[in-house]
């Protein structure tokens, strides 16, 4: 499976220091529905936890998400700055989730070569 994060996200995760090890825990919950709303296109909205502060105090994550084949973490944001994604911004994220969705894995490589995708870390 493709585990991905767009250099936005990366950059983001960094300042609320989230870890690619919590990336990972996020995914499973994804494949185990734990946590999660599927918000249509591919596109989930998950609690992630922050360190220390569990899933309640913690941040919102928004990935796209094909079962087996992609995870791709593209827009985060902590609870108690913003309460949801407004009807924009969702519109804008479900077609950009359909959009990373119809792209070939072999093409990934390439974007990551580019610096627009970080691979998450399995450690």
């Amino acid at each position: 499976m493709l585990k991905l994060k767009t250099k936005w996200f990366d950059k983001w995760a960094k300042k609320q220091t989230v870890t690619d090890r919590l990336l990972l825990e996020t995914i499973e919950n994804v494949s185990n529905q734990l946590g999660t709303n599927n918000l249509g296109s591919g596109l989930f909205k998950v609690r992630t936890p922050k360190i220390g502060k569990g899933k309640r105090g913690g941040i919102r994550t928004f990935l796209v998400y094909k079962e087996s084949e992609k995870a791709i973490f593209v827009y985060g944001f902590s609870k108690n700055k913003k309460d949801n994604l407004d009807k924009n911004e969702l519109k804008y994220f479900k077609k950009l989730a359909k959009d990373l969705l119809a792209i070939e894995n072999s093409e990934y490589e390439r974007l990551i070569s580019l610096g627009n995708f970080k691979e998450i870390e399995e450690k």
